[in-house]
């Protein structure tokens, strides 16, 4: 024991770092061949800290050797007492010194095994090789990628979209529209495209009365509108837009191709909103037996004219995308009492109604029938408008219908413009009602049933015969 302290004394390094401490305290522990509580294998607080709990496992190489010393220097004299033998050259790692270190009789290996089994238990780590190349061939991503479509894809995405269906201009078989020809084409060449005939007219601002003034002064080289006729009964609608519904027109001018018009229209707007508006002349033909076509059209932004000091100019025209021209609108109030039975119908208004006399516009009056399931049961009519297209009514019509029948009532309105040698002009028509044209009339009948002794107020469309007939039964019942 005291020569075995004395080797450990004997080795105590000089230098106090941290890897020195580790090296000398590991060969030591082989050194030390006598007990673990010598002073030369105790831990400082900084070493426990550092190695980890004490002892730690014997490694297994060292017992593999002890047990080949062993088996070399095996000798034990009967008192028990340890014989120094020399190592063989195999060991000879240990150096000249470390040759010279005595051991016990007993194998070295016993005493190792011994003192195993009355050391404290501490916990074992299992140190395996980590093949890095292993690792590395095997880590997956931390992120999902993300697939990048090749540009090219998405280019095909958009070249497969055609902008000229989202156009309102109409289009002829290459996909180009009368307005992209207008931006590109001077007005000879447009004229020579279409050969729809060019429009005279004329423009100017007052800004003391915060109008615009529209002149209508001629049209020339007009086209027939109809394969089977030979000319063609012109007139001209104008509106700024995108307002369409307050828009003015001329008078027809029978049976010609080169008409003059000379009619001024006022419409009352601030300078800065004229700037924003699109002027658009449209020239219609008028047909006594059947709607009326667009035979072609103007389009000029305001902002391109000098509109103070004014002017009039010739433009050609192009093909419009509205081959017919609408039949007008009627604004309707309905008001049904349920505990009278009555159902009151106020005739209001109409606005822009198709013209039905060449001379004079139109004479237009509004008949009111009530039809009970497919049955006509009661039918009125409001007074005749001379000489407009824009009348004005304010008539009230009450019907005597039970509540229990609503679900069976439909109303019809049909507007007819006033001939007093020969039948009446038909205008336009739609169904409210059991048998509705259409949804903004069975939106409108709805609010009136929810809304009793209430007035509701609608605008409405006028519709062709041929199109209330098809879908309204009701329709079919009245003439």
């Amino acid at each position: 024991m005291l020569q075995s302290n004395v080797h450990c004394r004997q080795l105590e390094p000089v230098d106090k770092g941290v890897l020195s401490k580790l090296s000398d305290f590991l060969f030591w522990r082989w050194m030390c061949c006598s007990c673990w509580d010598c002073d030369c294998c105790q831990l400082s607080e900084e070493e426990v800290e550092i190695l980890g709990p004490f002892p730690a496992p014997t490694p297994s190489w060292l017992v593999n050797d002890c047990h080949d010393i062993a088996n070399y220097r095996s000798v034990r004299d009967v008192d028990g007492k340890d014989v120094a033998t020399q190592f063989p050259a195999t060991f000879d790692r240990w150096g000249p010194e470390t040759s010279e270190v005595p051991c016990s009789t007993s194998s070295l290996s016993h005493r190792l095994s011994n003192l195993e089994a009355g050391r404290p238990s501490s916990p074992q780590l299992d140190m395996k090789l980590i093949e890095l190349w292993a690792l590395g061939s095997r880590k997956e991503a931390v992120q999902p990628s993300v697939l990048h479509r090749p540009h090219a894809l998405v280019n095909d995405c958009f070249q497969k979209l055609e902008p000229q269906l989202y156009s309102a201009g109409s289009r002829d078989g290459a996909g180009r529209s009368a307005d992209d020809d207008m931006e590109v084409l001077t007005d000879e060449e447009v004229l020579l495209r279409y050969q729809l005939g060019r429009l005279h007219f004329g423009a100017q601002y007052d800004l003391l009365h915060n109008r615009l003034s529209v002149r209508i002064i001629e049209a020339r080289d007009l086209p027939p509108p109809r394969q089977d006729t030979t000319h063609c009964n012109p007139y001209v609608k104008t509106c700024l837009l995108p307002d369409h519904k307050n828009s003015r027109q001329t008078g027809v001018q029978r049976k010609t191709q080169d008409p003059i018009f000379e009619e001024s229209f006022m419409f009352e707007l601030p300078f800065l909103e004229a700037q924003r508006r699109t002027l658009l002349l449209s020239v219609v033909d008028f047909d006594k037996l059947s709607r009326h076509c667009v035979i072609g059209k103007v389009a000029v932004p305001l902002r391109e004219m000098d509109l103070v000091k004014g002017g009039h100019w010739w433009k050609p025209l192009v093909p419009s995308s509205q081959d017919e021209v609408e039949l007008g609108e009627l604004l309707l109030s309905l008001n049904y009492l349920p505990s009278a039975g009555r159902l009151n119908v106020d005739i209001v208004r109409a606005k822009q109604l198709l013209q039905t006399d060449m001379c004079q516009g139109s004479d237009p009056f509004v008949k009111v029938q009530l039809v009970m399931g497919l049955k006509l049961s009661k039918s009125k009519k409001t007074s005749c408008k001379r000489g407009t297209i824009d009348p004005v009514y304010s008539e009230s019509f009450s019907f005597r219908v039970a509540e229990e029948d609503l679900g069976e009532v439909s109303l019809v309105f049909t507007v007819y413009g006033h001939k007093v040698k020969s039948s009446n002009d038909f205008v336009g028509r739609i169904v409210i009602g059991h048998f509705s044209t259409g949804a903004p009339e069975t939106s409108h009948w709805h609010r009136m049933l929810h809304s009793p002794r209430t007035p509701v107020e609608q605008w409405h469309s006028l519709r062709s015969r041929a199109d209330c007939d098809r879908v309204s039964l009701a329709s079919l019942e009245v003439t």
